[in-house]
């Protein structure tokens, strides 16, 4: 099959590179930059193992990229998802499937508005791998897999076929969802991301300056697993009212083994794959103040949380915990991040 990758970040170099290593598809790449990229990608993955892929055109052009192509893969942020889908819509085949890597930054929403009624559209519910880039264009780190995926499929008679092709794809078992919007609606980075950057900085103003920077993960505290867990239980609220399956989302006390706030915090900062991850911090003279541009910020509050926030807001379901970071996190972008 013939597979198109959009998106050169950390999940665009990995995905492409996993992909081809397994010189069962031919893999190509839309990209702003494809004069940065080698044809040859190496991917490194845990237990020393490395993947070497190939692949078969890099492009900025979109009709070039994705004019013959099967499938359509989005690996981008939030932002970047309409913009893209504007680029190919003219020149996808009407039989190819479309999809994102991740959905919680709106990617269903976006697509069923752009795209015709009848393409095919599927879209994760978590990223299949947590990834790095090493040396842009070239090399990437595989950090770590997920076990098994849920997927997502709509406007297509055979989501078991397509279903089955993804999981070889990946490499990993895939389930099938009952409805978008169990891929839409996420208690993962929507939720997580937030919950501690509000638990961090929710007492930061202009002028302060901190004298490190802080693990992510690995100093995650019972404060911010408490608001985490306070936040989800308004998710899962709102779930109750939209046409998703009992359970298709499991709380995040369930999805990390935990009972509490204590044993959350405990499990999330002892995840090998997150591990030596950095708060988004910029250095200034004297120490450090929090970086508004990351995609912490311009990523998971305006394109993740603000679909949990509108939906809750139309439902009539209250969600306090969830108005109290989102307006914080939107009142930090709009003051800091231009």
């Amino acid at each position: 099959m013939k597979i198109c990758i959009c998106g050169g970040g950390n999940l665009g170099h990995v995905v492409a590179g996993f992909i081809a290593a397994q010189k069962k598809h031919e893999v190509c790449l839309l990209t702003r930059h494809p004069e940065q990229w080698s044809q040859d990608l190496i991917i490194e993955a845990p237990a020393e193992t490395t993947y070497s892929g190939h692949l078969n055109g890099l492009f900025s052009n979109a009709e070039q990229a994705v004019s013959d192509t099967d499938i359509i893969l989005l690996c981008l942020p939030g932002y970047a998802i309409r913009e893209t889908l504007l680029q190919i819509k003219d020149y996808v085949q009407s039989d190819a499937a479309v999809g994102s890597v991740v959905s919680s930054t709106g990617f269903f929403f976006e697509a069923m508005q752009l795209l015709p009624a009848s393409q095919p559209l599927f879209g994760f519910q978590r990223v299949p791998f947590i990834s790095r880039v090493i040396e842009y264009g070239h090399k990437a780190r595989l950090m770590g897999y997920k076990d098994s995926l849920n997927l997502a499929i709509e406007r297509t008679e055979h989501p078991e076929q397509l279903r089955d092709t993804l999981a070889d794809m990946l490499q990993t078992p895939i389930q099938l969802l009952g409805s978008y919007y169990e891929a839409s609606l996420s208690n993962s980075n929507p939720l997580l991301h937030p919950s501690r950057l509000y638990t961090l900085w929710k007492d930061w103003h202009e002028g302060d300056i901190y004298p490190r920077v802080p693990f992510f993960y690995e100093e995650w505290t019972e404060e911010t697993a408490q608001l985490y867990i306070q936040m989800d239980n308004e998710l899962q609220s709102l779930l109750d009212l939209l046409p998703v399956r009992k359970g298709s989302i499991a709380t995040v006390l369930d999805y990390y083994e935990s009972t509490d706030a204590v044993s959350l915090a405990k499990k999330l900062r002892s995840i090998e794959a997150f591990k030596g991850i950095l708060s988004p911090m910029k250095q200034v003279e004297g120490g450090y103040i929090p970086d508004f541009q990351s995609r912490y910020f311009t990523e998971d509050f305006p394109y993740g949380l603000a679909i949990v926030h509108r939906l809750a807001h139309e439902k009539g379901v209250p969600s306090p915990s969830i108005d109290m970071v989102y307006d914080w996190g939107t009142k930090m972008l709009n003051r800091y991040s231009q």
